[in-house]
């Protein structure tokens, strides 16, 4: 089975079980006492979060090693890494207000988690204008993994800006220090969700990267 193949079997499962996870979670999963049914996005919407912020991280970590080791396919997975987390970031962006409406009473504010997490969107779209608009492969990796780099340093404030500034946003119940602060029911279910986003991640970045090899096959690069 080629890489290509593999890549869209992979997301094919993972977008079925996404179905699954809001089966379980409509259906299976206590409605929140304070929040009611709006709460039910949080479990689309906390691990698309980590997956647009560790796709930004791992872009960078790419760029960091390219710079040392020169090595194409650190380029290529940086770049199907930021196709993906840009994705993630559009999910974030376009599902937290559908939930924050109902529960803040406005669809957007600008706080600082918000602001820093559609400041990362848009470090991804410049990324990849970047890497669309200098025709050199060399040049076009380092300017990229520079980037890269920048965006992976922003990625801890996102999570660390609830802490550091006074938001709406609430502050995170599962990764903090001491135990998560959801029920079990819930939390299995958040579980089974952040293992079906990861999956749809290496679903993404497969498929992105077999495209890559493609654009190099003319001149003969496959390494």
């Amino acid at each position: 089975m080629s890489l290509a193949r593999k890549g869209r079997l992979i997301t094919l499962i993972g977008l079925g079980l996404l179905a699954a996870v809001y089966v379980r979670a409509l259906a299976f999963t206590p409605v929140e006492r304070v929040q009611g049914p709006a709460q039910k996005i949080y479990y689309l919407h906390v691990p698309a979060a980590i997956w647009a912020e560790m796709a930004m991280f791992l872009v960078g970590l790419a760029g960091i090693f390219y710079l040392f080791l020169k090595d194409a396919r650190l380029d290529r997975f940086a770049e199907a890494s930021a196709e993906a987390g840009t994705v993630f970031a559009a999910i974030v962006l376009t599902t937290g207000p559908i939930w924050g409406k109902p529960i803040w009473g406005t669809w957007w504010t600008w706080d600082a988690r918000l602001t820093s997490t559609l400041f990362l969107f848009f470090l991804y779209i410049g990324y990849l204008l970047l890497r669309g608009a200098i025709a050199d492969a060399a040049q076009r990796a380092r300017y990229a993994a520079v980037l890269g780099i920048c965006g992976m340093c922003l990625v801890p404030f996102i999570h660390l800006s609830v802490y550091l500034f006074r938001t709406l946003h609430p502050q995170p119940i599962i990764l903090k220090p001491g135990p998560p602060s959801l029920p079990g029911s819930m939390l299995a279910t958040w579980l089974f969700s952040l293992g079906v986003f990861t999956l749809l991640y290496v679903g993404f970045v497969t498929q992105r990267y077999a495209l890559a090899l493609l654009r190099e096959a003319p001149r003969g690069d496959h390494a």
